[in-house]
């Protein structure tokens, strides 16, 4: 059934054929958002090619048989310093839970007009604090975590193969690292867990005080309580990779005593905006609402779908350098695809063989894409095979859309046509021709027929992309 799925795996550094732990359970988690600002381009990419994945995922083994979990961090010292700064007449707690809603919610927004399918389930860091405290109870039993300084640290030398991910050496690691700054750690490389928080910082009690997680804990938690303490894949951007993912393997490893946390890593590459690291000092820094709705970047706004289509005409691996040339160059392609009302798609077709063997070569959505342009051709010129283009199309969450016609423009058409049956009528065969042509020229196809009543010549017409 899945045999052919192939998927890079950071790990190993190769690609391998996939193989679930259970095919009526495949489990897959992804880092989220830390809810203190709009999410910006680059944070866009994970979402984006993760959702394919899941997409590919559900097609494989069955919507009911796919549980995706991408976490939302709400407690961070970045979240604490918005609240204060946007709220500061308001109590902390208040403040901080009105920046994590509206910022929440804004993403939501955002990655939903991107095409993105909802994950199965989307836990929030402040309601897996008991989760959190659970683990860090075991590491410190098991010899792997110590308090110090009204800290719990993960002792990375506890660990034998600490570094497997990065492929970091521990060793040099801390030949640069300045100990003094940190004297109550046994080692540099040592990583917090747990840290008090003062009177006006939030905090949970605990068996070590009132005090919040570090960062690293917290995906550990939410991954064990949603999919268990060995899942499938864990997804990220490159940037993770170290400290992050490493520090969950870690812990997780630790903690539950496996050998492995996830069995695949996958990390996409990093973005860049024409062709330099993104920035606010820069000016090229975007989030995913200026490209949607404010005209910020090419002076104009982009259309979700242009959006999404600019990001997987690059493999998940690589980098990207999102430009204002590479989002025209996919609006070119998607003008050239036949519009989708999904409504009215049929459920039983089935993606073309081409565009699934792209996919299931590590998500070569380059090649996908290739053949999906092939389909929009074919469908172009027959209409009978718009559903295999359709159905295709849905595996990369790519849907052209119908061009939106005002009344105005609706009401002039409407005229044209009617003006162009008169023609008809009396045998003006070259003004009819014309104004045709007229339309044609500015996107509008029409199509004619009979009245299946009264047998006399009708004419439909549609905005062609």
């Amino acid at each position: 059934m899945a045999a052919g799925l192939k998927l890079y795996n950071t790990l190993t550094r190769e690609k391998v054929e996939f193989s679930p732990i259970d095919p009526q359970n495949v489990r897959m988690y992804v880092c989220g958002p830390t809810v203190y600002d709009f999410a910006h381009i680059g944070n866009a990419r994970p979402v984006i090619v993760f959702d394919v994945l899941f997409r590919l995922l559900r097609h494989i083994y069955g919507e009911n048989h796919v549980t995706y979990a991408r976490n939302i961090t709400d407690v961070d010292d970045k979240i604490n310093a918005r609240a204060l700064r946007d709220y500061p007449d308001l109590p902390l707690n208040e403040a901080i839970a009105r920046v994590t809603r509206e910022t929440a919610d804004q993403f939501h927004a955002d990655v939903a007009r991107l095409g993105n399918l909802p994950p199965t389930v989307e836990p929030r860091a402040t309601d897996n604090i008991a989760q959190m405290i659970e683990i860090i109870e075991a590491l410190i039993a098991r010899g792997h975590a110590y308090v110090a300084s009204g800290e719990v640290l993960f002792d990375t030398r506890s660990m034998a193969n600490y570094g497997q991910l990065s492929k970091r050496n521990l060793d040099e690691q801390q030949a640069g690292a300045r100990i003094a700054v940190e004297a109550h750690k046994k080692h540099p490389g040592d990583f917090v867990l747990w840290k008090l928080s003062s009177h006006n910082e939030p905090g949970w009690d605990s068996p070590w005080g009132r005090g919040r997680p570090g960062w690293h804990i917290e995906c550990s938690a939410m991954s064990r309580r949603y999919l268990g303490e060995i899942f499938d894949i864990h997804g990220g951007g490159l940037d993770l990779i170290f400290p992050h993912h490493e520090n969950e393997i870690a812990q997780s490893c630790c903690a539950n005593g496996t050998e492995v946390m996830a069995n695949v890593w996958m990390h996409n590459g990093f973005v860049q905006v024409e062709g330099r690291k993104m920035s606010k000092s820069e000016g090229n820094f975007f989030t995913i609402n200026e490209l949607l709705d404010a005209e910020t970047f090419g002076g104009r706004k982009w259309p979700g779908e242009v959006l999404r289509l600019a990001m997987l005409m690059t493999h998940y691996r690589e980098p990207i350098d999102f430009s204002v040339k590479r989002l025209e160059e996919a609006e070119r392609l998607l003008s050239k695809w036949p519009a989708i009302d999904m409504a009215d798609a049929n459920p039983q077709a089935r993606p073309d063989a081409c565009v699934l063997e792209a996919l299931h070569d590590d998500l070569n959505t380059v090649a996908a894409i290739q053949a999906l342009h092939g389909l929009a051709s074919e469908a172009n010129a027959d209409p009978e095979k718009l559903a295999v283009f359709a159905a295709s199309a849905a595996l990369l969450g790519v849907q052209p859309k119908k061009a939106e016609v005002s009344d105005d423009l609706k009401a002039a058409i409407e005229a044209l046509v009617a003006m162009r049956l008169e023609m008809l009528k009396a045998k003006n065969f070259a003004e009819a021709d014309k104004i045709r042509d007229d339309l044609a020229a500015k996107g509008i196809q029409l199509k004619d027929g009979k009245d299946k009543e009264s047998g006399e010549r009708v004419t439909t017409w549609e905005v062609k992309r």
